[in-house]
């Protein structure tokens, strides 16, 4: 059976190329005008990813994304614009998985799409990650940072994980982008800027505590116990 993707968009011209990439691309594809009818389908229809533009009338992408949040871990995908930083951010604290900034490639789309589409929904058979000051619970895609319980988006998630299984150690920005994201981003160490900065402020919150450090053009050194001896 064909994947399902749904398509969301107040651009008619973006949702009739993204059809028609999509299609040819064998996925089962439905677009939407406006997040409220997204949501109608999303109950419906039960995608298995979802691709939404930011800005739109009404109810925007941040919303719906958190709407979505509520009730699956489909994958989300985001469109934005250079100027929506601020906007990219709310939607990856909202729940999104992943952006595309507008003007995009639809290469670089299908490739994405293909990315998040392989990821294996779950994996409650592994074993809680505990090191320093924290404990991720995989079953439950829970983090605590010195008892405290922090609230991460998926791809924040699986970032912590993966420094988590590697603590201690540099990891480059090419093996990050990869391990996370797919070949497809490991030229984009910009890209990664965005998720640690918002992954170290959620983990190091009223503590003062700097968990991920950076080592200058090559990477990140993830310290879980804040640099403390």
């Amino acid at each position: 059976m064909a994947e399902r993707v749904l398509v969301v968009d107040d651009e008619a011209q973006i949702t009739r190329v993204l059809r028609t990439a999509l299609s040819a691309q064998n996925y089962d594809v439905r677009t939407a005008n406006d997040p409220e009818e997204a949501l109608h389908l999303f109950e419906e229809w039960a995608p298995d990813l979802i691709i939404t533009d930011l800005m739109m009338p009404g109810m925007t992408g941040v919303e719906l994304c958190r709407a979505i949040r509520t009730r699956s871990k489909v994958p989300i995908l985001v469109l934005s614009v250079r100027e929506q930083e601020r906007s990219k951010v709310e939607a990856l604290d909202a729940g999104a998985d992943d952006y595309v900034t507008k003007p995009f490639s639809i290469q670089e789309l299908m490739a994405r799409v293909r990315a998040h589409l392989r990821r294996a929904p779950e994996r409650v058979t592994d074993a809680p990650v505990t090191v320093g000051d924290f404990i991720v619970d995989i079953a439950a895609h829970a983090v605590t940072v010195a008892g405290r319980s922090v609230h991460l988006t998926p791809k924040e998630f699986d970032l912590l994980l993966l420094f988590a299984r590697n603590a201690g150690k540099v990891l480059t920005h090419r093996a990050l982008l990869t391990a996370v994201w797919g070949a497809q981003s490991a030229q984009q160490p910009e890209y990664l800027r965005v998720f640690v900065g918002q992954l170290r402020k959620k983990l190091q919150g009223d503590s003062g505590k700097e968990y991920i450090q950076t080592e200058p053009w090559v990477g990140y050194r993830f310290l879980p116990d804040g640099g403390t001896e």
